[in-house]
């Protein structure tokens, strides 16, 4: 059963007889339907009645409705208001501009506006690049859906993707001091997506691609690396793909064993699963078998091929197995699970190999639960807070933004990518190692950092810098 979270937790206020053992009742109430009390604040209070605002996680939103039904019956106690804490959080929404200047004079309105601006404007007609100095393009990216693959929610439409794109926005602001802008385009149409990407373009350093569909995400997304000259990345391929190698790296050196030589199945083959076995092999894992609805991907097979399958079917697989998620993963080593709830069976995990590592990450119900995994693998890895060892790509898109932007890389590469997961991997020290602690928490503020590092470092390595010096980062 998946346990409460806050993601679903209420403010119920509640107005109570104002004597010995009702607050009691009352958290006993909640207890019995299976919330989780969070805290339970004082409003107001008389000789007769208390009111108190009481924050109860719970499992879902029918749960939650089942928990306010059972505190309208305790004798004694009335609800007055109930409010959802995660609708609180998003009225008016999440984020906003703030001016970086202050402007209160003339002389500021003349510098800031006219008619100083224009001799600003003018410097960088003279010289384009000079907009990465003079303007917000240094430090700007374009986080860019049409809202057709949204979390686990599928094609939900531009406006509803914009919540998410908004949260994307935080984040980016939060860990790597990234300003990120959310562009929701109404169209499914690849060509008018890249058309509009490039038409927005001069005002942006970068751009991230967000919740796109595939295959129509690795078209949109290789068109626009060739006729940009800014960094475009789709985060749900690459930096998903980043974290796991991360921790996979150390999940490796938990059960001794060589990446060059462990066997992987990676089940759900869509645009994560795709940029997963890419960075695998780049990484020199020889031994990779991809799993979709139709069995195992091989050479030769017709049933639901595109071409990402194709060449996936291509670069995998050398022994050209044909069968269920079962036969893979007779033998493998490593399970990478990026696709539906329920698919891997406690059967299926015992004709692994010993010392199994399984990285169940679908969200929010994995491939198999944690509870009936834990006896039969050495280490677990999920999607989500609650468990040990979550594989989030917050671990990587902010600072590997934060490096490109700094190195103000022309594209991004295989190279950094490899270094962001090693730098990822690298901030859990070898005293911290273990089964479940493979992969540094979110809101360890280090990471960030070393992952830009890493990224500005490979992007001068390999030529694709246009700063000429590498920046310290570290007051970043």
């Amino acid at each position: 059963m998946i346990a409460p979270s806050a993601s679903y937790s209420l403010t119920v206020r509640v107005e109570i007889t104002n004597k010995p053992g009702m607050l009691g009742r009352v958290a006993s109430a909640i207890g019995e339907a299976g919330g989780d009390i969070g805290s339970v604040d004082l409003v107001g209070t008389s000789r007769v009645r208390v009111v108190r605002d009481i924050t109860i996680d719970t499992r879902d939103s029918v749960h939650g409705q089942r928990i306010v039904a059972r505190l309208r019956r305790v004798p004694g106690a009335r609800v007055v208001n109930v409010s959802d804490r995660t609708f609180l959080m998003h009225l008016g929404g999440k984020i906003e501009i703030h001016n970086k200047v202050p402007l209160r004079t003339r002389d500021d309105l003349s510098m800031a506006y006219t008619p100083g601006v224009a001799r600003v404007c003018l410097a960088i007609r003279d010289d384009v690049q000079r907009a990465f100095f003079l303007t917000m393009k240094q430090n700007a990216i374009a986080v860019v859906t049409d809202g057709t693959a949204v979390l686990g929610l599928g094609d939900i439409g531009p406006e509803a993707a914009l919540p998410v794109m908004e949260g994307k926005a935080m984040l980016f602001k939060e860990f790597a001091n990234v300003d990120a802008f959310p562009i929701c385009l109404a169209t499914k149409d690849p060509e008018k997506i890249i058309e509009t990407v490039k038409l927005i373009a001069p005002a942006f350093g970068g751009v991230n691609l967000e919740d796109i569909a595939a295959p129509r995400c690795f078209e949109i997304e290789e068109r626009l690396r060739k006729e940009l000259d800014v960094p475009v990345f789709h985060d749900d391929q690459h930096a998903t793909a980043v974290v796991v190698l991360a921790g996979l790296l150390n999940a490796l050196r938990i059960v001794r064993k060589d990446l060059r030589r462990v066997r992987v199945v990676v089940c759900g083959v869509g645009a994560a699963g795709t940029a997963t076995v890419k960075i695998l092999l780049s990484s020199g894992v020889r031994h990779i078998i991809g799993v979709d609805e139709h069995g195992t991907v091989y050479r030769g097979r017709t049933a639901g091929m595109d071409y990402m399958k194709t060449w996936l079917a291509s670069a995998t697989n050398p022994k050209n197995l044909r069968g269920s998620l079962g036969d893979a993963l007779a033998g493998a080593d490593v399970f990478v699970g990026l696709s539906v709830p329920g698919v891997l069976t406690v059967k299926n995990l015992r004709r692994m190999g010993r010392d199994r590592i399984v990285f169940a990450l679908a969200n929010p119900v994995p491939e198999i639960q944690p509870e009936l995994a834990e006896r039969h693998v050495r280490v677990m890895a999920t999607g989500r807070s609650d468990y040990p060892n979550q594989i989030n790509n917050v671990l990587c898109f902010p600072g590997f933004f934060r490096g490109l932007l700094d190195s103000r890389a022309r594209t991004l590469n295989d190279e950094m990518k490899i270094a962001a997961a090693r730098a990822i991997a690298g901030c859990v020290s070898r005293s911290e190692l273990g089964p479940e602690y493979i992969i540094p928490s979110v809101f360890n503020k280090h990471v960030a950092a070393e992952v830009a590092r890493a990224v500005a470092g490979a992007a001068h390595r390999t030529g694709v810098a246009r700063r000429r010096r590498r920046l310290d980062l570290a007051a970043f």
